[in-house]
């Protein structure tokens, strides 16, 4: 009974923790973050690298799979980097109201936000692995659509919260106010986020792989199955970071939404997600996570179709079809690859593999939104025109994210569906 009470409070601890992650990540993402940049000076094809560079953080995974070779308790490793991460995030709102030349506030800035992504990154994959293995492998899907509705519809409530706050203070001319309350919120979450990781039990320390590092790169590289999964979220972060990490500054400069209708646009994703996730999770466990991430592939690239279409004159209504199809396409995204990497990998190579995969595919969508930013910039520059044809840097971002997707839909289809997995069974 004890054992059966201590599994429960580790799954409850990853629900809440996951929750809280997802809330900090709010305020730290999208037009919230553009607005941090558009106040320190930074272009939005700067902003759009920044808003990226969390792909590019996900490089140090590779270092992870060193470093957690010698490590006794994930559980504490965790918690003590989780600490980092959330002080340099919560650092992040201070910089534009600090007494300091402009220069130094980039600097602060950019030292901070970089800073939290990298650290972040050096645990996100033993940290999955660890709080995945209470959870049965013939529920995840469903226990991951529970998890996701419940980081969603808290999101709700503190997206329209912070949204509404932030509007009001700017509106009364208190924009280094919006900024310390910004600062205490993190604060709080980063304290309930540390606290949510304590609940979970930490799993037993396992003796040292005799595979060395090399070994265990060669190993992962040589697995045909595993390759095509990492191939998939490399096509569809490359894609979503064409596209995506400029939508922040688009919507707050050229579509003029305010904070407000970003957040209503917040919730109307999440509740979208909420009432798909469920019978998304169902069908993952009943046929494949392959099957599943199919289906939210193809809606995920009819979402990035309607931006395509989206200027001044239709920006609201083209952006709600965007969040609603793309509240479709993330309740079995989001947690597919990590999904799929876990029915092929069994045991203490799931971490390696998240992070080999993590790593690889983040760089590929970093370096895609590296290549986006001059078009951003030159499209902007040129009365956004590209090649004598009218057209906005967003959408012309939309555009390529619909010919990766769609590239990705039928490597899906050719590569995936109907192989055989390690354990014999088709997916």
């Amino acid at each position: 009974m004890q054992q059966h009470d201590g599994n429960e409070r580790s799954r409850w601890g990853y629900i809440l923790e996951a929750a809280f992650e997802y809330f900090i990540s709010i305020l730290l993402s999208g037009a919230y973050l553009a607005r941090i940049t558009s106040t320190l000076g930074f272009s939005d094809s700067l902003t759009g690298i920044l808003s990226s560079f969390a792909s590019l953080g996900c490089l140090f995974r590779l270092a992870a799979i060193v470093v957690l070779r010698n490590v006794k308790s994930i559980k504490r490793t965790s918690i003590l980097i989780g600490c980092a991460h959330d002080l340099l995030f919560m650092l992040v709102y201070v910089t534009p109201i600090v007494p300091m030349s402009q220069g130094m506030k980039k600097a602060l800035f950019l030292l901070c936000f970089t800073g939290a992504h990298l650290v972040n990154n050096l645990i996100i994959s033993g940290r999955s692995a660890w709080m995945i293995s209470w959870i049965d492998d013939r529920s995840r899907g469903i226990f991951t659509a529970r998890k996701e509705m419940i980081s969603l519809l808290g999101g709700m409530v503190f997206s329209y919260v912070m949204g509404s706050v932030v509007d009001y203070l700017n509106a009364q001319g208190q924009v280094r106010t919006a900024f310390i309350v910004g600062a205490m919120t993190l604060t709080a979450l980063g304290l309930l986020h540390m606290m949510a990781m304590m609940m979970i039990r930490d799993v037993p320390a396992r003796e040292n792989e005799k595979r060395s590092p090399k070994e265990t790169f060669r190993f992962l590289m040589g697995d045909k199955m595993l390759r095509r999964i990492l191939t998939v979220n490399i096509l569809w972060q490359v894609g979503f970071r064409c596209a995506v990490p400029f939508f922040g500054a688009y919507q707050i400069r050229e579509l003029g939404f305010s904070m407000t209708f970003v957040s209503i646009l917040s919730i109307v994703t999440s509740v979208v997600r909420i009432s798909v996730s469920t019978p998304l999770g169902r069908y993952a466990d009943r046929t494949s996570f392959i099957r599943m991430s199919y289906l939210c592939y193809m809606i995920g690239g009819a979402a990035f179709l309607a931006t395509c279409f989206a200027v001044p004159e239709n920006g609201k209504i083209m952006f709600i079809i965007y969040y609603c199809l793309n509240g479709i396409a993330m309740g079995g995204i989001n947690s597919s690859i990590t999904n799929l990497v876990c029915d092929h990998v069994k045991g203490d190579m799931r971490k390696d593999a998240l992070a080999m995969n993590g790593a690889l595919s983040g760089v590929a969508g970093f370096g895609a939104t590296c290549l986006m930013s001059p078009v951003v910039a030159h499209i902007q520059n040129n009365g956004n025109q590209l090649f004598g044809m009218p057209i906005r840097a967003a959408q012309f971002g939309s555009v390529i994210a619909v010919i990766m997707t769609a590239v990705l839909i039928v490597y899906i289809k050719v590569a995936l569906v109907g192989k055989k997995n390690t354990s014999g069974e088709k997916v």
